[in-house]
């Protein structure tokens, strides 16, 4: 099949169409290097340009104060679920608060457990995590070390529509899902991390923004590829980083500041999308039942249920077939599951809530 379908993967998810047909363009060899971009050494100019403009366009989407530093590291999110707690929490005779609202909160938390003590601040279990904590919910230990939240979990699809409330303490935030895809006032935060596969380029690559203070507080004795001032110092080029993805992240943060205009207007496309899928389900009569609870919708990840298993399986069929992918909802949720990211475009939205109405018009 070389005509390209709409993919609502939740990860690796689809890229924005032009900086696809740009890789493609310069994939044998990229412009003034005279090579592809998968063979230039990561010592040369021209990845040292790459990488200062991925940074640089990141800086601007974000507004990003001069005291944090973005980094481009590896080993996805999973990593950072240790290297956070290894770094801050490890010998530090404190704890650190977690919030728990999904799958990937408990991956986070399982991995912190391992490093020192954990308190869990609000655990979404008993709601079947449908929902995040409303402020009052939590008590955060104002001599915490951090605390940490999933900012979006892609499995259930819940989503803060705002950061929790934390005082003086660091916030911490696994960013994976909705990273780059509204405004935040990232003075709020003393680390995010994220893995690109989502909104910002293709796996492999993983962001990390740390201000100064908790640079600061990094304690020696560290391996040396786990140690955040390492790769800060040199600039995330101490060893060969994944050269390919960090340069599709520079094409597809160039993408959002030039052709989307910058995350207000990644933003509000963003909500356009999710509410006519919303509206789709909350117009169904109870034909198609979302998981959210109102308040905690994704706008990034879109989770509903039919009214048996086996409709959900003709669903997940029949929608392929009419180049609809990737819609089969995570194991421990069931159902279906629409990954909306920032490059999804409203057409494929358009078409799955078409394609939503007429399932429904044939099996209610």
């Amino acid at each position: 099949m070389n005509q390209r379908v709409f993919n609502f993967s939740p990860g690796p998810a689809t890229l924005p169409l032009p900086v696809l047909q740009e890789v493609q363009q310069n994939l044998l060899a990229l412009p003034g290097a005279g090579a592809s971009i998968l063979e230039i050494s990561h010592r040369s100019k021209t990845f040292e340009q790459i990488i200062a403009q991925a940074e640089a366009n990141i800086r601007q989407l974000l507004n990003l104060p001069d005291e944090y530093h973005v980094l481009f590291l590896q080993g996805g999110a999973s990593l950072q679920f240790s290297q956070v707690p290894m770094t801050f929490l490890r010998g530090s005779g404190r704890s650190a608060d977690y919030m728990v609202t999904g799958s990937w909160a408990k991956r986070a938390l399982a991995e912190a457990q391992r490093e020192g003590g954990v308190r869990v601040i609000w655990d979404g279990k008993e709601n079947n995590y449908s929902r995040v904590p409303k402020k009052g919910e939590y008590d955060v230990n104002p001599d915490a070390v951090y605390v940490h939240f999933t900012s979006n979990e892609t499995i259930q699809g819940i989503q803060f529509p705002a950061e929790p409330e934390t005082g003086d303490v660091p916030l911490v935030c696994d960013a994976s899902s909705d990273f780059l895809s509204r405004p935040i006032d990232v003075k709020r935060y003393g680390l995010i991390y994220a893995g690109a596969q989502k909104n910002v380029g293709p796996a492999g690559v993983t962001i990390v923004i740390i201000r100064n203070d908790l640079l600061e507080r990094v304690p020696d004795g560290l391996p040396t590829m786990l140690d955040y001032r390492v790769h800060a110092e040199n600039h995330s080029l101490y060893n060969t980083p994944p050269v390919f993805a960090i340069y599709v992240v520079m094409l597809v943060t160039r993408w959002l500041l030039e052709s989307i205009g910058g995350l207000e207007q990644m933003h509000a496309i963003n909500q356009q999308k999710a509410q006519m899928l919303y509206d789709a389900i909350d117009r169904s009569e109870g034909f198609y039942r979302g998981h959210a609870q109102p308040d905690s919708r994704s706008l990034m990840n879109v989770t509903w249920r039919l009214p048996t298993e086996e409709l959900e399986a003709q669903f997940v069929k029949e929608a392929k077939e009419a180049g609809l992918h990737e819609l089969k909802g995570h194991r421990s949720v069931g159902g279906i599951r629409a990954s909306i990211y920032n490059a999804m475009p409203i057409e494929g939205v358009r078409t799955l809530v078409e394609f939503m109405e007429d399932f429904r018009r044939r099996h209610a």
